[in-house]
């Protein structure tokens, strides 16, 4: 296994940051492992600490008082998660669940706060991070508030693949999401989202390998999502 150091190296939040600055936060951090299904944080939850992403994915949800769901982010290799409340020292805005088996580096709330004090360049970083994530916030809600579930799956599927997929023979392999999973990312029904995976299916623009979907066809996806 790579070191605590070489790992945060590969955060985008620590991208060109210098090898004394990954030592000293390498020095601070803690890995944790968690098995597929279990709970990193609740929503609601205080604040301890952010975490980055070594391996694995998880995803982060809010789930309504009738006990709707709705997955607002998967997170992979790289990314950070409870940053926000590390700043404003308030309580978890989500829930976050390992997506499957995965290991995350600990970095302690105050022992971040104080490592931003002296390192002003990785505070410029973080808010880069923020942008990005306000960014993609927005981005959900056009695509709420202007799309029908057509396009809102192709587009997803198409950022899942960007974001998340790998190269095989004959497309790009999307991570494993259950279809009512992939509902709650979107905001439909399983049962929409099952007809129209179908049809992507047939038009040749998805397959399925091993309860994985493959987009074969980014560009025509691509004209489905408008």
């Amino acid at each position: 296994m790579e070191s605590v150091a070489d790992a945060l190296g590969r955060c985008v939040l620590f991208e060109g940051s210098s090898p004394q600055e990954r030592a000293v936060l390498a020095s601070l951090a803690r890995r944790r492992r968690y098995p597929r299904g279990e709970t990193v944080f609740r929503e609601g939850d205080p604040c301890t600490g952010l975490y980055v992403v070594e391996d694995g994915r998880v995803k982060v949800r809010v789930t309504s008082p009738e006990g709707k769901e709705r997955i607002l982010a998967l997170l992979g290799p790289g990314d950070v998660l409870g940053e926000l409340a590390v700043l404003d020292g308030g309580t978890r805005c989500a829930d976050v669940v390992a997506q499957e088996e995965c290991t995350l580096i600990f970095l302690d709330g105050e022992e971040f706060r104080e490592f931003l004090r002296g390192h002003p360049e990785a505070s410029v970083r973080l808010l880069r991070l923020l942008a990005r994530r306000l960014r993609s916030a927005d981005l959900q809600l056009h695509d709420a508030a202007f799309y029908d579930v057509r396009g809102r799956l192709a587009r997803t599927l198409l950022r899942l693949a960007s974001e998340h997929g790998e190269e095989v023979e004959g497309g790009i392999l999307c991570p494993r999401l259950s279809q009512a999973e992939v509902a709650h990312l979107i905001g439909a029904t399983r049962e929409s989202v099952n007809t129209w995976l179908g049809r992507f299916e047939r038009m040749g623009l998805l397959r399925r390998r091993e309860g994985r979907w493959v987009v074969v066809d980014p560009d025509r996806l691509r004209r489905e999502a408008y």
